[in-house]
């Protein structure tokens, strides 16, 4: 794509956000954002760090990159748990290397908290191992809806964020709330100014549009072998996989695998849960005022531009 770059007149730019809801197109406009700032991509989807889930987290691939490097993309194994803590630590750290060599990090993804995590001011607490295997213990007895409901009497701002389904999530979240005696939402800093002066960018599309997008995405990748691909990872211990068996798509399959092999309905069980997914990331995204919205069907790249060219 052709046109004006925004690299030789605006030096101000240190750092490019694209957020918003799976199935947008965030991907492609990092890609082209850094083609046009002199930039290189860092991941900001928890599920794409992970080697092998490459079709059901639409991980672009190498000729889609266009040459453009990426960052935390595959460097987890699937039986390994994500962590919000070091993928801030590590993405922080390639983000000032970057900067460091006049680079202009664009950090792509839909996962809002790893995002905060890298922009904001945002802490861990500790974790205390009796709690947390207690906790465990009762998710597995008790299953994720029941913490859930617990954590939203709790603390309905956290359950709000998290999904019903992310059973590792809830009870970190309440291992929070019991060791420091607070909403584990305390931990997230009031909206401020970004870290490195970012600019945040948002992907929207009425809601028809992107349901429609979402039913044939997912068909695709049903036909280009997602559920080949979910059997080779159940080989390398996805099923063991806190995180990455929970992952929408895998974790339908998983359960058609696992209970008759209805691959029919795990894909339509995949379109509904994703749908969901945009709800939630809809409206966490929409909490934050320091997103420019960009319409993803009239020109996104030239919105984009114009944004970054005010800054």
């Amino acid at each position: 794509m052709t046109g004006p770059s925004v690299r030789d007149t605006e030096r101000g730019i240190r750092a490019v956000v694209v957020v918003g809801p799976t199935a947008t197109g965030k991907s492609d406009l990092g890609v082209e954002l850094a083609l046009r700032l002199g930039g290189e991509v860092l991941n900001a989807d928890a599920m794409q760090l992970y080697r092998g889930m490459d079709i059901g987290t639409a991980k672009l691939g190498l000729d889609e990159r266009r040459g453009v490097p990426h960052h935390l993309l595959d460097v987890l194994e699937v039986t390994e748990n994500a962590s919000v803590a070091a993928f801030q630590r590590e993405a922080r750290a390639i983000v000032s290397g970057l900067l460091a060599a006049d680079r202009v990090p664009v950090l792509v993804g839909g996962s809002a908290l790893y995002l905060r995590a890298v922009l904001d001011e945002m802490s861990f607490p500790g974790t205390d191992q009796d709690v947390r295997a207690r906790l465990e213990r009762e998710l597995a007895e008790q299953g994720e809806a029941a913490l859930h409901e617990r954590l939203a009497t709790l603390d309905p701002k956290a359950a709000s964020a998290v999904l019903v389904g992310n059973g590792r999530r809830i009870v970190r979240a309440l291992e929070v709330i019991e060791i420091t005696g607070e909403p584990f939402s305390a931990q997230l800093p009031e909206l401020g100014e970004p870290r490195y002066g970012a600019v945040l960018l948002g992907l929207e599309l009425p809601t028809e549009v992107l349901d429609e997008r979402i039913a044939s995405r997912v068909r695709r990748m049903f036909q280009a072998g997602l559920v080949d691909e979910v059997r080779e990872l159940a080989g390398r211990g996805l099923r063991e996989g806190r995180t990455a068996s929970r992952a929408v798509g895998y974790q339908q399959i998983l359960e058609a695998m696992d209970g008759g092999g209805d691959l029919d309905k795990a894909q339509s069980d995949t379109i509904k849960a994703t749908r969901r997914l945009v709800r939630r990331q809809r409206s966490w995204f929409r909490r934050d005022p320091r997103i420019h919205w960009l319409d993803g069907l009239d020109d996104p790249v030239g919105a984009a531009l114009g944004v970054l060219a005010g800054h």
